[in-house]
This record gives structure tokens, C-alpha cells and sequence, in this order.
């Protein structure tokens, strides 16, 4: 052998210095991989342990009660009204589209303005730019009035239908003649302006070129202008107009005097003058300062640079119709310059009931804590501590600490939207408010995933996912203001049916199986479903049908309950499992259907099924069962779709036509390939006529035949493949468990004035403001879901003849608060 030959034995011990190199890279690399996967897994169980969902909770509380304390400073002390808001400052959301700092304004519609003006007498006066504000004005009065005449006279306008009066009277300068005008109201006795615009300086820089000697006058004639205005101020509404800038690239050569510079001055006197003689008096002269601001944005689209344009002094004529009107009126969606609603009797009996709901929880608290502390037996008391705070309690102990919790939270939705002290905003669509959140939550709820414990079709997990993903897209529909998108609207009102199509699936496959159809299983459904709604209906003032996804649910569930409860019942007849007829179900199916065919084909005979009392005071809205109708309408044959499909899917399954075993597809791999080639083609072409519709009307004509399409696309896409099935999102699911809680908590503490715009907790940062109100709403709507089950399990027993006497105790009461809420109602008509 060679004697230079090596041993492989030996050359495997000792590699070379570049195989000894690459394995210890190898080693550090696989030990840091370890280490970094044990450092994450340690900050995972670190993160998770003291950011908790009870954890997180206290930082909401804490949320609240430092935007409480500082929104509640803020008014108090300096922070103004929202009057003053809505004359003084705000932004522009989008092109067109004014909002004021903390308050909404309406767009008020030719009727409401006339009602809001009858018998009124506005007066306008001032320069060119005044008149311009004039003619803006009487257009919202009608819409037909054309700027003509000689420009530099007295205008009138009357309207020949209604008792109301508009003048326009060309005083272009402060002088001793304006004076004259305010004096001989205050002295006449004849009919004297029951609101006054007034504002004038532009013609005082031009003729007298600009001169300080001008200024100075101005600031006489003011002063000496300025009593006038306040005793007038005292019975009547008047406006001081601040001077709009100009766009001085546009000016003509006789107006270049007219410089911005000048007009700040004459501004500042006004400003000067008028705040400290009206500083300390309850009669003061509202200065309209808003309207410099949206000239400053909009000034760029002047003519000649010294009118305003046209959309500019609309905004400015829709300002003070806001300013006047909403206290009149009282729109829902301007609550800019809007009291606050008087508390009724029925709010005022539920505000007492929680009151004293918390004040006896504080008391047994502290005296159960003072006798806890007093037992002798240490080890005992160190066990009860290590037990949550509930465990250790009594029924009627949980009963008063789930209510009093309760009460907090209404004091917390009262305050959001009842009470003057958070600010308000409305709402302003564009493509990116909706489609941005939406690919966030789309990326979280894929990123958040794990294996089901069922692999069957519409299992748990997937339905919770489910109604999850469903309701966070609406929740970003709502506050976005999508509905003006028609694409958008008409796939969330296929969301809407697909709930009730769950709502259809779930209940019947339920009495299918188990042919259960005791009082107490409906009492508890009954329950979970209303007793939110029920309590803001009592604290909020809102009748039943505000929510009106409660109402729709409960009524079909109602019918699914009389529909299958009804002899013969159906569900599981023996011991062997074995179900009704397969005929008896279709009659039942069929008949429903004719029902609801009969119903919707006349809207005078729908009315009339629920026009009894007390059935229409559960349906009604305003005084109607327009509303009702138009939601029932809408998706009345989605429940018995998602009826059909459960009792469809139960016979497939006991002919042993499904194949649901983890991985495996639904069908034969042929049938499989097929459906779910048929359901994408599907799903995408009812997409795309979504997107061909041409006005809500027509789209919502069709939607209750077609939306059932997309559904059973879903559905089917999302079952028949084996490894789709067997995975679900845990954060669409987490959502799901409380999709009903975030439906409803919505209206009140993350939108504001009943939805119509949106709750500004964090004023001047929208974007922070969003992620603060989310974080409280969602929490507070996973709170709510804990005390609903808790009272759930307190108030319905399990024994059907108790359930059923206090089913009969709670009708009793909901029948006294209705008559109750009716005979208010009634005391304010007459």
C-alpha cells in the first residue's frame, strides 16, 4: 500500500479546514435559527400573558376615561359649541364637500328649508359679494330663481306658496347710511328681519385706494354700527360676514388695490370690534368666519378674482341654513347647532334602574369583601383570591354585576350619542376608505389561521369565520360611506342575505337533528338576540325597528320555529335517530314559500298583516311600515334558501353521497372539478353585474332571485376542496363569535348620530381616531357578548314550565313599556 495513502476512517474525523468551516457555519446557523425561534416563542407567551383580552379592557376603560375628562374640559372651558364650530372653522373632506370642525351638517332639501322659514323674514346686506351669498341662498328655497336685475339695487324675493320673505338690500359700505338701516329697525315697529347677514369692506379699499384714513373710518363706523347690531342680537339672528380673500393674479387693474393684506386689516377690526362688545353679553352677533376659510381653498376658481365661485357660495349658504334651520328642523344628520333631545320617561326610569343597579353592586362588593377579609382561615381566603371575580359570586350577585356593567356601558353609549360631548363627523367615500382596511383585514385574516376540529361542510369554525369576515366588511362599508357606490352596496346586501341564509341553514339543521322544540332553547335564542337592542331601544330612545337586522332575524326565526314546530314536527322521531319524511319537509318548504310569494305581492296587504298593536310598534318606523317592508322585502327568500340547502346537504349526507374527511373532496373528483369550476364562473358573473347595474332600484328588483347564486358559489368554493375545508381564520372567527354585539354597538359608539356619521373621539387625526374608537368598540362589543351569555345562563332556566312563566313575565313588561312609550308619544302630538 502507499504509505502517503489515507485512512477514510481517519480522513472522516478530521475534515478539511473548508468542511470544518462549513459545519460550523452550519451549527451557528442552525443554533441561531433555535435560539431566534425560542426568543420568539418566549416574547409570544410574554405578549400574550400580559396583553390579554382583560388586560386590553382596562386600557380601553382607561381610554374613555381620559377622553371623558378631556372632551369634557374642552367644552367646558374654552372649547365653544358646535354653532361656533360650524361658523368658524373645518376642511374640506373632498372636492365640494365642506366639514365643519366637529359637528355634521345637513343638506337641507326644499321642504324642510320652507318649513324651517315660514312666516320668516331674512334680510341680506352688503357689497357684490354679499349678493352673490343672497341669490345661493333663495336657490336651496327654489331652485328655479335666476341672478338678474340691476346689480347694484335693492333685491326681493318672495315665495308665491309659502308666507316667507328674502331681501337683499346694496349697502357696499359701513357708513352712516348701514347705521341708519339698523336703527330704523330698532325704532320701527313694523315687521323687522328675523335673521340679518351683513358684511361689507371691499368697496371701502377700492374707493378710497386703500388708504389707512379708510380703515380707520371703518373702525368708527363699526363701532358706533355695533350696539345697533347687539340689541337687535338680543330677539333676532344676526351674522357678521368676514371678508373672503381674493385671488390678486386675477384682479382687474381697478380692483388691484384690493389686496389680501388689506383685507386681513379690515378683518382684524371687525374681529376687534365686534368680540370684545359682545364678549361678556348673552346677545351676541355670530361672526361667519368659515367662509374666508373654504375661499381660501376654492378662490383659485373665481372669474375675476374677486366673486366667489359658485360651489363656494353654495357651501356658504348651506352653513347658514344649518346654522338657523337645525334647531328647527332637527335633522339626524346635522348636528351642528342641535339641542339636545329632552330625556323621555322611559329613559329617565331605565337611567334610575342602572343607577341603582351600580350603587347596590359598590355596596354587597365591599361588604362581601370586608366579611371575606374577616374569616380566620387564611388558606381559604388565599384560594378564593386566586379565583376569578365572578366564580366566587352568587346567582343574584352575578345578576347585579353583570347589570351593573351593563349600566356603565349604556352611560358610555349614552355619552357617544346621546349627551353633547364628543364630536361628530360625517361621512365621505372614496375608493381607498373601503378598499384599503378591506386588503388589511384580508391579509390578517389569512395570516391568522389554523386546522378545524371538524372537517364536515359549514362546520363551527368556518361559520364563525364566516359571519366574521362578513361583518368586518360591512363595519368598513358603514363608516366609509360605500352605500354611494353601487358595486359595493349591492355585494353587502349579498352579505346581509348570506347571514340570513345562515340564519335559515343553522335553525333548521338544529330541529332537524335533534327535533328539540322546548320553550327554554327558544327562550335563550329569543334573548340572546333582543336583549341588547331591547335595553338601547329603553336608553337610547329608538323604537325596534332602528336595528332592523334584530327585527329580521328574530321574525324569521319565528317562522323557521312555527314553520318546522307546526304538526308533524320535524326532527328525530325514535331512539334510532331516525327524521321526518322527506315529503313532509318539502310541503312545509313549499308552503312557506307561498306564504312569502302572498306577502310580497301587495305592500297594502303586507301592511295591514302588521298594523295591529302592539305588532306595529315593534315594525314601525316614523309612524311607518315603509321601512320594515322595504328590508323583508329585500331578502324574503333567503332564510328558505339556507332551509332547503340544510335539508338538501342532511340527504346527501345519509345517502353517503359526500365525501367530508380531512383532505378529501367533497364530491367525486370529476363533480368536484366541475362545481367548482360552475361556482367560480358564477361568483365572478354576478360580480360583474353588480358592477353593470345602473341604479339601486333596479339592482334591488333582482337581488332577492339572484343573490342566492353567490351564496351557493361560496359555499361551495369554500367546502369542496379537502384542504380548504379543513383550515380556518381564527381572527374571522374571533370577530364571528361576536358579529351580532358589532353589528349593533356600531350604531352608537364607533358611527355617531344613528349612523349617519362618524364618532371623533381624537379630534385633528382621523387615522388615530379610528384605531382608538375601534379598539374601544370592538372590546366593548366582546363585553357585552360575555354579560349577554352570563345573563343568558342567569334569567333562563332549563325547566320549560319556569322558562315559560318568565317568558310570560318578560311579554308583560315589553307590553307596559310599549303602551308606555305609545301614551308618551301621543302626549307630544297633541
Amino acid at each position: 500500500m502507499d504509505g502517503n495513502a489515507t485512512n477514510p476512517a481517519t480522513e472522516q474525523k478530521s475534515p478539511t479546514w473548508g468542511g470544518s468551516l462549513r459545519a460550523r457555519l452550519s451549527f451557528c446557523c442552525h443554533g441561531g435559527a433555535k435560539m431566534a425561534a425560542q426568543a420568539y416563542a418566549m416574547g409570544r407567551r410574554e405578549i400574550n400573558q400580559h396583553f390579554n383580552i382583560r388586560n386590553a379592557k382596562l386600557l380601553a376603560i382607561g381610554f374613555v376615561l381620559i377622553l371623558t375628562a378631556g372632551h369634557g374640559i374642552h367644552r367646558f372651558y374654552g372649547g365653544g359649541d358646535s354653532c361656533e364650530w360650524l361658523l368658524s372653522s373645518g376642511r374640506f373632506l373632498g372636492e365640494n364637500v365642506w366639514q365643519p370642525n366637529g359637528c355634521m351638517m345637513h343638506k337641507y332639501k326644499i321642504s324642510e328649508v320652507k318649513s324651517c322659514l315660514m312666516n320668516k323674514y331674512i334680510t341680506f346686506i352688503g357689497d357684490s359679494r354679499i349678493r352673490q351669498l343672497f341669490y345661493s341662498f333663495i336657490k336651496i328655497i327654489s331652485s328655479g330663481v335666476k341672478e338678474e336685475g340691476n346689480k347694484h339695487e335693492n333685491i326681493s324675493f318672495e315665495d308665491g306658496k309659502n308666507p316667507l320673505k328674502v331681501d337683499f338690500l346694496w349697502y357696499p359700505e359701513v357708513n352712516n347710511s348701514m347705521r341708519d338701516c339698523f336703527k330704523a329697525w330698532i325704532e320701527d315697529t313694523q315687521q323687522k328681519p328675523h335673521i340679518i347677514v351683513v358684511g361689507a369692506a371691499t368697496w371701502s379699499i377700492k374707493i378710497q385706494n386703500g388708504s389707512m384714513e379708510a380703515l380707520e373710518q371703518y373702525r368708527i363706523n363699526l363701532t358706533s354700527i355695533a350696539p345697533l347690531l347687539e340689541k337687535l342680537a338680543e330677539t333676532k339672528d344676526i351674522y357678521w360676514i368676514l371678508q373672503d380673500p381674493v385671488y390678486e393674479d386675477l384682479l382687474s387693474e381697478n380692483r388691484k388695490m384690493i389686496t389680501n393684506q388689506r383685507i386681513g386689516l379690515y378683518n382684524d377690526a371687525a374681529l376687534n370690534i365686534l368680540n370684545s362688545s359682545t364678549r361678556n353679553m348673552a346677545a351676541k352677533v355670530k361672526i361667519f368666519r368659515a367662509s374666508k376659510l373654504i375661499a381660501e381653498e376654492t378662490m383659485a376658481g373665481s372669474l375675476d378674482g374677486l366673486h366667489l365661485p359658485e360651489t363656494t357660495r353654495d357651501i356658504n349658504a348651506m352653513i347658514l341654513m344649518n346654522s338657523y334651520c337645525n334647531k328647527i328642523v332637527k335633522p339626524i344628520d346635522g348636528s351642528c347647532c342641535l339641542p339636545l333631545a329632552p330625556l323621555s320617561l322611559i329613559q329617565k326610569l331605565t337611567g334610575c334602574f342602572f343607577s341603582i343597579c351600580i350603587i347596590g353592586c359598590l355596596v354587597v362588593t365591599y361588604f362581601c369583601h370586608t366579611w371575606r377579609r374577616s374569616k380566620p382561615n387564611g388558606d381559604v381566603e388565599s384560594e378564593e383570591e386566586k379565583k376569578p371575580v365572578t366564580a366566587s359570586l352568587s346567582t343574584p350577585e352575578k345578576l347585579l354585576f353583570s347589570l351593573s356593567k351593563l349600566g356603565l356601558i349604556m352611560g358610555y353609549f349614552f355619552l357617544c350619542d346621546r349627551a353633547d360631548l364628543f364630536m361628530k363627523e360625517q361621512k365621505y367615500y372614496t375608493h381607498s376608505t373601503f378598499f384599503i382596511p378591506l386588503v388589511y383585514i384580508i391579509v390578517l385574516g389569512v395570516f391568522y389561521n389554523d386546522n378545524t376540529k371538524e372537517t364536515t361542510m359549514l362546520n363551527r369554525e368556518q361559520t364563525d369565520e364566516w359571519k366574521g369576515w362578513m361583518q368586518l366588511i360591512i363595519l368598513i362599508y358603514h363608516i366609509s360611506g360605500a352605500s354611494t357606490f353601487l358595486p359595493v352596496y349591492m355585494h353587502i346586501r349579498v352579505l346581509v342575505a348570506a347571514y340570513l341564509f345562515q340564519t335559515g341553514y343553522g335553525h333548521f339543521s338544529y330541529f332537524w337533528k335533534s327535533g328539540e322544540y322546548g320553550i327554554s332553547r327558544i327562550c335563550q335564542i329569543l334573548f340572546r338576540l333582543n336583549f341588547l337592542v331591547v335595553v338601547l331601544c329603553l336608553v337610547m330612545n329608538r323604537p325596534y325597528q332602528f336595528y332592523y337586522f334584530v327585527p329580521l332575524v328574530t321574525f324569521w326565526f319565528m317562522v323557521i320555529y312555527g314553520t318546522l314546530g307546526i304538526w308533524p314536527q320535524t326532527g328525530k322521531k325514535d331512539e334510532n335517530g331516525s327524521c321526518s319524511p322527506y315529503w313532509e319537509v318539502v310541503l312545509k318548504l313549499l308552503a312557506l314559500l307561498l306564504c312569502i310569494c302572498l306577502l310580497s305581492a301587495s305592500q297594502s296587504s303586507f301592511e295591514n298583516v302588521f298594523s295591529l298593536w302592539p305588532i306595529s310598534k315593534l315594525f314601525e318606523w316614523q309612524g311607518f311600515l315603509h321601512e320594515w317592508w322595504f328590508r323583508w322585502k329585500l331578502d324574503r327568500f333567503a332564510v328558505l334558501h339556507g332551509m332547503f340547502f340544510a335539508f338538501l346537504y342532511g340527504a346527501l349526507k345519509k345517502s353517503h353521497l359526500l365525501s367530508e374527511g380531512k383532505g378529501e373532496t367533497l364530491f367525486t373528483p370529476r363533480m368536484s372539478s366541475f362545481l367548482l369550476f360552475t361556482s367560480v364562473v358564477v361568483f365572478l358573473t354576478y360580480s360583474i353585474w353588480c358592477a353593470s347595474c345602473k341604479n339601486k332600484a333596479e339592482c334591488n328588483e333582482h337581488h332577492p332571485y339572484f343573490s342566492v347564486l353567490q351564496i351557493l358559489s361560496f359555499v361551495l368554493i369554500r367546502n369542496i376542496p379537502g384542504y380548504v375545508r379543513s383550515v380556518y381564520s381564527s381572527f374571522f372567527a374571533w370577530f364571528g363569535k361576536i358579529s351580532l354585539e358589532l353589528f349593533i354597538c356600531q350604531y352608537h359608539i364607533w358611527l355617531a348620530a344613528d349612523t349617519k356619521g362618524i364618532l371623533v373621539l381624537i379630534p385633528g387625526s382621523p387615522v388615530l381616531n379610528i384605531i382608538i374608537s375601534t379598539f374601544i368598540f370592538v372590546l366593548v362589543a366582546h363585553e357585552i357578548s360575555q354579560i349577554t351569555n352570563d345573563l343568558v345562563q342567569i334569567t333562563i332556566p332549563k325547566d320549560n314550565s319556569v322558562a315559560l312563566k318568565r317568558m310570560l313575565c318578560v311579554a308583560i313588561f315589553l307590553f307596559g313599556i310599549l303602551a308606555l312609550s305609545s301614551f308618551e308619544q301621543m302626549n307630544k302630538l297633541k
